[in-house]
C-alpha cells in the first residue's frame, strides 16, 4: 500500500512546497484539496470500495453526471482563458471534465472487461468510441483540446491494452490521421494553430506564441543542480513565468529547487505509475485491471503532454502535471481515482 502512496506524497509536497514560493493563497487551497483528497483515499481503506464500484448503476451514474455537468457549464459556465468549462462555487471552481476523465475510466474498464472477447469486432470498437465521443464533443466545443486529447489518450489506450488486432489498430490510425487534417483545416482556431507551429519554429514569434515556453525554458536553464533558493526564482517572482502554479509548475519547481529535484519529482512520477501498473499485473479481475491500467495510460499522457510543452517539445495546450500543479478539481478527482487503485492494492 505504502508503495503507491510514497511517490504520490512526494508529488503533493512538492506541489505545495511551490505553491507556497508563489501564491499563499493558492497554497491555502491546495492544502484544503489534499485534505479533502486524503480524506477520499481513507474512506476506501475503512470501507469496502466494490461495494459502490461493483454496481453498474454507479458507474453508469458518475458517467451521465459528468455529461450533464459539461452541457451545463457549456450554456451556464463562465468564461475563464478563453474557455467555458468551469463551473463557479463561491472560491472555488470546479472543472466537471476532470470528474469526466475518472467517470470515463471506470466506464469503459467496465465495457471492456465485458466486452475482450470480442475487441476485434468492429461494433465493440464503434460502440467504444462513441462512449468516448460524445463527451469529448462537449469537451471539444469549451474548446479545450488539451482535455480533449487526454479524454482520446484514455480511449485509445485502452484500445491497445486490451488486444485490438494489429488490422484494426492500423485502420484506426489511418482514420484519425485523416480527422487530424480535418481537424486542422475546419476545427482548430488560428491561435491553435500558431502553437502548433510554434514547436517547429521556436525563435519565432518569441514575445507572443512562444513566450511561456521560452520563458519556461530560462528558469530550467538557469536553475542549476540545487536551484536558486525558496522564493528566490527570477522568472518565477517576477512574474515572467506564466502559468506557472498550473501549466509551468515544473520549471517553477525546478528553478527554485534545482534540477536534482525536478528529477526527484520526475522520478516519484514513474515510479507511481509504475506501481499501478504492478497492481494491474496482480489485479484478479478484469475490471480492477482495466482500470489500473487506464489510470496509467491517463497519468502517463498527461505528463508526456505537461512536460512536453515546459521543454517545447509539444504545444502548450493548458494540460496540467499530475498531483503537482495547483488544481482543485483535478487534484480531488486524481485522488478518487488513487483511492480506488490502492484499494485493489490492498486486496491483492
Amino acid at each position: 500500500m505504502l508503495s503507491i502512496l510514497l511517490p504520490l506524497g512526494f508529488l503533493v509536497a512538492s506541489s505545495l512546497v511551490v505553491l507556497s514560493s508563489i501564491s499563499p493563497h493558492l497554497f491555502n487551497l491546495q492544502m484544503i484539496w489534499v485534505v479533502l483528497g486524503s480524506l477520499l483515499i481513507l474512506f476506501f481503506i475503512l470501507k469496502d470500495w466494490r461495494t459502490l464500484i461493483k454496481y453498474r448503476w454507479f458507474i453508469n451514474g458518475l458517467y451521465v453526471l459528468s455529461i450533464a455537468l459539461l452541457i451545463l457549464v457549456y450554456f451556464k459556465g463562465p468564461v475563464i482563458n478563453q474557455t467555458r468549462g468551469w463551473l463557479v462555487v463561491g472560491p472555488f471552481n470546479f472543472q466537471p471534465v476532470e470528474l469526466l476523465k475518472v467517470s470515463l475510466i471506470l466506464f469503459l474498464a467496465n465495457f471492456f472487461s465485458r466486452k475482450h472477447q470480442t475487441i476485434g469486432h468492429w461494433k465493440t470498437i464503434i460502440v467504444s468510441f462513441i462512449y468516448f465521443a460524445i463527451p469529448a464533443f462537449l469537451v471539444a466545443i469549451q474548446p479545450d483540446f488539451g482535455s480533449m486529447l487526454i479524454l482520446f489518450g484514455i480511449w485509445f489506450g485502452f484500445l491497445l491494452v486490451s488486444g485490438l488486432p494489429l488490422k484494426r489498430l492500423a485502420v484506426a490510425v489511418l482514420v484519425f490521421a485523416v480527422a487530424g487534417l480535418i481537424m486542422w483545416n475546419s476545427v482548430l482556431k488560428d491561435y491553435q494553430r500558431e502553437r502548433i507551429i510554434g514547436v517547429f519554429y521556436p525563435e519565432k514569434n518569441a514575445l507572443s506564441i512562444n513566450y511561456s515556453v521560452n520563458q519556461s525554458k530560462i528558469a530550467i536553464g538557469s536553475a542549476g543542480f540545487f536551484g536558486k533558493g525558496y522564493n528566490q526564482g527570477s522568472q518565477t517572482q517576477l512574474g515572467f513565468l506564466t502559468e506557472p502554479e498550473t501549466d509551468f509548475i515544473l520549471a517553477a519547481f525546478i528553478e527554485e529547487w534545482g534540477w536534482l529535484f525536478g528529477f526527484l519529482a520526475i522520478f516519484a512520477f514513474g515510479y507511481l505509475v509504475f506501481r499501478i501498473l504492478r497492481i494491474a499485473s496482480w489485479a484478479s479481475q478484469n475490471f480492477e485491471k482495466f482500470v489500473c491500467l487506464g489510470a496509467a495510460v491517463s497519468l502517463i499522457w498527461q505528463f508526456f503532454l505537461n512536460v512536453g510543452s515546459v521543454l517545447g517539445l509539444s504545444p502548450v495546450i493548458g494540460v496540467t502535471f499530475p498531483f503537482l500543479s495547483y488544481g482543485g478539481s483535478s487534484l480531488l478527482t486524481s485522488f478518487f481515482l488513487i483511492a480506488i487503485i490502492n484499494a485493489i492494492a490492498r486486496k491483492v
